[in-house]
Order: C-alpha cells, then structure tokens, then sequence
C-alpha cells in the first residue's frame, strides 16, 4: 500500500517557485529520507503533506485518503516533530503532552505518557516548564508530542538535531524498533547523512524545488562513485559532478 502518493506538486509564492512539479511514492513501512539543501522544498513540501499549505497544483494522498477532499481522515493517523516548532512555554512537558492526546483523542493518556516518558527519557522533566528545557530536551519532548497517537506516518523534520551522540543514537535506534514494532512508514528530513544512510531504506534529492535524484542510498553511492552520503549530497548541492552513469 501507499503512504504516500504525490503526483505532479508544485507550490508557488507569486513568481516565485518553491516546489515544482515534484512526484514520489512512499509505501507503507518504509523509512524514506527527504534530502536538500536549505531552500531545497523539504519544509514546503512537509507543509503541504500535513495540509498546513494548499498546493498551487498537484496531488496529495496520504494514508488512502485524498489531502485536498478528506485531509482530517489522514491527519488522525499521523503526527509530526521539529525541533524547530516550539511547544507552550508555560505548560509543562506533562501537559503539552496531554494537550496533544486529548487533540487526538488518546485512550489510556497517563499510562501512554508514562510509557513514552520511559523510552525517550523525559521522566525526570515531565513537571518542568517547555520553556525551561535545553535544545536537547525540546528535541526528545517534540518526538514524544509526534508518538503521542501511535501514528501509521510520522513525518520527521531533524529528529535528533541538538542531541549528543549517546542520546541521538538512543532515539534512532527506538525509531527503528517503533517502525519494526507497528509497521509504521516514516518520512524523513534531516542533514545527518550517516543517520539518514542507517534508517532510510529510499532516498528523495531535492534541489531548488525539484527532484533530481532518488534511490537507496546503495544505488546513490554506485551511481556517483563515492563512499558516503554525505559526498553524493555535496555533488549534487554543488553541481560538483554528475551521476556515473549520466
């Protein structure tokens, strides 16, 4: 089944084109990796995935269900997390999080709060103000408000930016087993190249609004002779050398 299904998006700001005529399917279970550049389209194209921006042209359907006709039936079965998307200051982790359960109408709330609290580590700050937190802490405590519901999508934008190493490795590898576990298909923006090529089973490239590579990072690497992501990254955000076999 498909997650995911875009078909010829295209989002434009007056003259100006932030996304054009991009497609891609994302199947159900899958850990695909959205990549670019700033300015590439990965926020504009998450935007209009979640239905917080309406396409210019083009069409969404996430989870079976036509965005532009029945967005609310897919947004029940998924969630999203930044880093970068504050959460109420004066509320504390506990309550954020209870606010977010009761938007999504969670069964059992405490003992689902309780569970995440232990396997994102945010036990000891779950009464402590959202504004009080370091980077690091917003960063687990925003995965947190995106597992609330259990989603079938969960859209990550940075998952583990502002985390050291030990802590960032822990929420990979719970992001892992939370997919293995549930079946659950994850899509995934991120500037972390090794995370990308250790939990990312697909790759999307996106440049100046367009899709000019994609692929499993394996294919990626034949294709442009390197050892890493992060070199194929460069080589196309640079227009440093094209694909081996162009």
């Amino acid at each position: 089944m498909k997650a995911i299904h875009v078909e010829d998006l295209s989002k434009q700001y007056g003259e100006v084109v932030a996304i054009k005529d991009i497609s891609f399917i994302v199947n159900s279970g899958e850990t695909v990796g959205l990549l670019g550049g700033n300015g590439a389209g990965k926020t504009t194209t998450i935007a209009m995935l979640l239905g917080l921006l309406i396409p210019t042209s083009g069409r969404i359907t996430v989870l079976g269900h036509d965005m532009a006709k029945n967005r609310f039936a897919a947004l029940e079965k998924m969630n999203f997390s930044s880093p970068y998307v504050s959460l109420p200051y004066r509320l504390t982790v506990r309550q954020n999080l209870r606010m977010y359960g009761h938007l999504y109408n969670v069964a059992k709330m405490d003992a689902r709060i309780a569970h995440l609290a232990r396997e994102l580590d945010l036990a000891g700050i779950l009464d402590r103000p959202a504004g009080q937190l370091s980077a690091g802490q917003k960063t687990r405590v925003a995965l947190a408000k995106a597992l609330i519901n259990t989603p079938r999508l969960l859209l990550l934008d940075e998952p583990t930016a502002s985390l050291d190493p030990d802590t960032g490795d822990m929420v990979r590898s719970w992001l892992e087993q939370y997919r293995a576990e549930t079946g659950c298909t994850i899509l995934l923006a991120s500037h972390n190249m090794a995370e990308v090529e250790r939990l990312c089973s697909h790759v999307i490239m996106l440049k100046k609004g367009e899709v000019v590579d994609r692929g499993t990072p394996a294919d990626l690497l034949m294709r442009y002779g390197r050892q890493d992501l992060e070199d194929v990254f460069l080589d196309i955000a640079r227009d440093r050398r094209q694909a081996v076999t162009a």
